[in-house]
Order: structure tokens, then sequence, then C-alpha cells
């Protein structure tokens, strides 16, 4: 039997960002880089993201945030563009909600844009039936049931 030379295994390793939960600056972007929400995850480090710009974009998430920092589809980030591809984009931070309402809320984001969403429908134009899965009430229609 080998013997352990290390101090843990993984649920060591899983502990380690509890000091991620304290607030932190907002983040703007800059030139070369670009708001977008998450369209679906692929698998591989990669997913699939509606930039505020219009263009669909393959996105790489950085070594950095790989295992720590979870995406999922609605998600608010913030991609490097890349000078070479414009169909691909590197993943450099993901807002949390409380941030993507902010970014909403000083103009950075559209108005158009859905948070709080598993999927982002509101940015897809080819599933332009998605938006019509939901039935909105008016006050009148909820006082007269």
């Amino acid at each position: 039997m080998p013997k352990n030379k290390g101090k843990g295994g993984k649920n060591r390793k899983r502990g380690k960002n509890e000091a991620d939960d304290e607030k932190r600056e907002l983040v703007f972007k800059e030139d070369g880089q670009e708001y977008a929400q998450v369209l679906r995850m692929l698998g591989n480090g990669r997913c699939e993201a509606m930039c505020i710009d219009g263009t669909k974009r393959l996105c790489h998430i950085r070594g950095k945030m790989h295992k720590k920092v979870w995406i999922a589809a609605g998600d608010i980030i913030l991609v490097g563009l890349r000078d070479y591809q414009d169909d691909k984009a590197d993943v450099i931070l993901k807002y949390m909600p409380d941030e993507a309402r902010l970014l909403k809320a000083y103009g950075e984001l559209p108005e158009n844009t859905r948070l709080n969403e598993g999927i982002a429908a509101g940015l897809d134009e080819e599933d332009e039936g998605a938006a019509d899965d939901y039935i909105e009430f008016e006050d009148e229609d909820i006082d007269k049931i």
C-alpha cells in the first residue's frame, strides 16, 4: 500500500472558496470585452453564449474559473473577445445575480435581457416560439377569477 503524502482528498479542495461570498467590486467591460448570457453548457470547459452585440459565440472557461466557479444556462458573464476569431471568446468573469441586476440598472445590459431565467429565451432569435410558452395575466383578469 502506498503512503498518503498529501493533506487530504477532493473534499478538502472543495471547501477552499468560502471567502467568495463577500461583496466584491462591480467589474465593467473594457475594450475587447463584452457582456454575454449563457445559452447552454457544452462540456469540456466550454459554453455557447449570446453576446449583447447580437453575436452567438463559443466561449471557453478559463482555467482559473474551471471547477471553481460554476456557470449555468442563463448566467450573465463577461467574455474577452479574440482578435483572430470572432466566433469564439473566453469567459473572464461570472456575475452574481445581484451584480447582474446592478448592471441592468446602470444601463450596461439592454432592457430585453431576461435575468433569473434558466434559459436565455429573450436573447435567442432562433427559438422565437419559446417566448409564447408562458401566459401573462393582467390585474383585471385575476380579479374576475
